[in-house]
Formats: C-alpha cells, sequence, structure tokens
C-alpha cells in the first residue's frame, strides 16, 4: 500500500526526521488559508498522487509552456492561483502512463533553499532477505537512469538483522555523499530514525529524492515516498487508515475485497489462475504463443464459488481483454467449484469473448461435467500449452 506525499512526511515528522512545515489542501477555497499558515516568503505548491515524476509531469490538455505538478510561489495569493490550477485537474508523469491520475490533494509546503541534492532509500532486498540502504550524489534524478549510466555513483548494502541499524552504517553513507563536519553526525542520526520508522511501521520502500543539504549545512528531507507491506496492515490501523483509494486501480480495488491477489497489465489475455507460480507460468506461455496477458490473477487454494464469481466479474470489466483463460490445477482448490464459479459468472455477466478452461487434480471429471453439462460455449483444454494455444488462436482469429 502507497501513500501520499503529506502523509510519508507527517510520519518521518512523527519521528523527529528534519522536513519543511506544510498543509494539505482537498478543496480550492482552503488554499489561501493553508499558504497562509505557513512562514514563506517562498512556498511550494505540489499536486499529491501516487505517482513519481511530478514535477516533470504535465497535465492534460495544458496551454503551452505550463507549468507541472511541482510549482513554485512567492505570495500567499500565488499559491492560492497555483493550487487552484491544479485541483481537478489530470497529471501525466511517466509513472502514470498517459491516462495520468486526476490530482485531488495539494500539499503546499514552505520553499527550502538548496545547496546540494542527495539521493536516498530503504528497500526490502529481495535476495538477501533484508533492509537495504540505498545512496547516490546524484539526487533529483529518477535513479533508474542513474543506475544505468552512472552506476559507479550509487551505494548499495544490506543490514544484518542481528546487528540491526548501527553508526558505522550512517558514517558509510555520509562518505559516500560527501558529507562532513556536522553533516556526518546528522546523517548517522537520521539513518537511524529512518531504519526505525522503517522496521516498527512495516515498510516496503521509504525512498527520499531529494535529501537535500541547505545552505547552512544542514539535511533535510525534501520530498519522501512510502509504501507498506499490505500482508501487515492488520497490526499498523493507523498507516491502513491512511489508504486512498481513489489512487488504486478499480478492478485491484475490488480484487481486494474478495482476497484476490490481482495486478492489472496492459495485454488482451484475462487469466483466471489459482497459485502465484501458475499464474506466472500462465501469463509466460500466453507470451510464448505471442500473445499478452491483461492481468494477474490467483485466486487462491480455497477460493469459494462466491470468489470465482467475483474474480470472473473483475476479468471481464476489463474493456482490454478479448479472451479468457482459466487454468486452474486443483489440490485444495476443487475444480467442481471453479467450474460452479463460472458457469454463475458468465450467467450474471453474460460471455462477450473466447473463453479456454483447462482443469486437472481434485474433482477434475465432476468440473468438467458441469461445464459441459452448463451449454456454455467454452473451449476445452487439455494441457496448459494447449490452453494457452487455443486462447491465442482464437483471440487472434
Amino acid at each position: 500500500m502507497n501513500i501520499h506525499e503529506y502523509q510519508a512526511k507527517a510520519l518521518l515528522r512523527s519521528y523527529g526526521a528534519p522536513v519543511s512545515d506544510g498543509r494539505v489542501v482537498l478543496r480550492a477555497e482552503e488554499a489561501k488559508t493553508a499558504a497562509g499558515a505557513l512562514d514563506g516568503p517562498l512556498w511550494v505548491v505540489k499536486a499529491q498522487i501516487h505517482a513519481g515524476g511530478r514535477g516533470k509531469g504535465h497535465f492534460k490538455e495544458a496551454d503551452a509552456g505550463e507549468k507541472g505538478g511541482v510549482r513554485l510561489a512567492r505570495s500567499v495569493e500565488e499559491a492560492e492561483a497555483e493550487a487552484k490550477r491544479m485541483l481537478g485537474r489530470t497529471l501525466v508523469t511517466h509513472q502514470t502512463g498517459p491516462a495520468g491520475k486526476q490530482v485531488g490533494r495539494i500539499y503546499i509546503e514552505d520553499g527550502s533553499d538548496i545547496a546540494r541534492e542527495l539521493y536516498l532509500a530503504l528497500l526490502i532486498d529481495r535476495k538477501s532477505s533484508r533492509i537495504a540502504f540505498v545512496c547516490s550524489t546524484e539526487g533529483g534524478m529518477d535513479i533508474e537512469a542513474v543506475a544505468a549510466e552512472t552506476p559507479e555513483k550509487i551505494l548499495s548494502f544490506a543490514v544484518d538483522p542481528a546487528t540491526g541499524y548501527q553508526p558505522f552504517h550512517g558514517r558509510r553513507i555520509a562518505f559516500m555523499l560527501g558529507l562532513e563536519g556536522k553533516q556526518v553526525k546528522q546523517c548517522v542520526a537520521l539513518m537511524g530514525t529512518l531504519y526505525k520508522l522503517f522496521t516498527e511501521r512495516d515498510c516496503e520502500m521509504l525512498e527520499i529524492n531529494p535529501l537535500i543539504v541547505t545552505p547552512e549545512g544542514d539535511l533535510k528531507c525534501l520530498d519522501a515516498k512510502m509504501g507498506f507491506d499490505s500482508n501487515a496492515l492488520y497490526r499498523q490501523p493507523d498507516i491502513a487508515a491512511l489508504r486512498d483509494e481513489s489512487e488504486e486501480d478499480s478492478k485491484e480495488l475490488a480484487a481486494s475485497k474478495y482476497d484476490l491477489n490481482y495486478i492489472a497489465l496492459d495485454g488482451e489475455i484475462g487469466c483466471m489462475v489459482n497459485g502465484a507460480g501458475l499464474a506466472m507460468a500462465t501469463m509466460d506461455i500466453i507470451k510464448l504463443y505471442g500473445a499478452a496477458p491483461a492481468n494477474f490473477l490467483d485466486v487462491g487454494g480455497g477460493a469459494t464459488k462466491e470468489k470465482v464469481t467475483e474474480a470472473f466479474k473483475i476479468i471481464t470489466s476489463d474493456p482490454n481483454v478479448k479472451g479468457i483463460l482459466v487454468n486452474i490445477f486443483g489440490g485444495i482448490m476443487r475444480c467442481d467449484i471453479i467450474a460452479e464459479g463460472i458457469i454463475a459468472a458468465v450467467r450474471e455477466v453474460g460471455l462477450q469473448v473466447p473463453l479456454v478452461v483447462r482443469l486437472e487434480g481434485t474433482n477434475v471429471e465432476k468440473g468438467k461435467a458441469i461445464i459441459a453439462e452448463s451449454g456454455l460455449n467454452v473451449i476445452a483444454a487439455d494441457d496448459l500449452g494447449d490452453a494457452a494455444k487455443k486462447i491465442v488462436q482464437a483471440v487472434r482469429g
């Protein structure tokens, strides 16, 4: 689960990390009051969406030369005007895709003088199963571009959970970033603070880009992105309360309410599979036969008829889906339950695209019989390769 910048900064502030003072604006008429509550004389007006690259982004149907989703203002009135220009419009960045995201919140904060811009992140290193620090002297840039063009400017290392964060970790980062004097001590303290927040709040990612050095020589977190482990939200109710459902894909949101593991993709073949590994294999073989999956959908090992029905509805709600492949290997998940769910869903929402079903495992004969006797126009498949070949052929004509 991701949160907005203003929410991330509130968390950072609660842990004692240095951030600018700011106010969130939900309605245009609140902008002047919010800006007036800050010191100035420079204000930064930021669109709040769950995507990076806001400053370099653009609004749909923007006027020529119009600035992106991060703007400077030199008066309360100018800050108010900029907020009004952004609220309700659709911001497009390299992370949103061409559809963009509608701006429903604005964050106005005190401007900061910048002497240097640095990059810092904490994340879960999947290879070592440890928390890793990533830092670079190239702050304010996309870290992917830095990694591709100047990888020597990135330092990355994992922290041993047996010892946890130690001051030498902070000093290592400080020396890599070229910090000196009091900045080294600030860096050691800040890294400890961020590590504590990361572990206590079940974060998956915490990115500060940029981490700045002010003209006075102090460190400050100028921007912040945070993502959290959704499986741990049951023990983080205050974090779960920060969820902004308007920022999430409507299909993924519907799937989460039925405990379905769904991720929307850009292809044309809708997939319904039980088990993450089998779902990945199904997507791979669809690609092998020349098409692309429209989603990752794992209905789980203990799916009910109702869950299968909802899963089918979610798949068919995607206008990009030109065909559906159901691939079930029944262990705990019985094939007859899947078959009943498919039939119930088709009868409720209809079937406008080709459907290929491959069933194997527990109660497979019952499942096949249920589908065969349903009168539905379903293409049966014997194995995964046969299923992928048939659905691609059906979609491609």
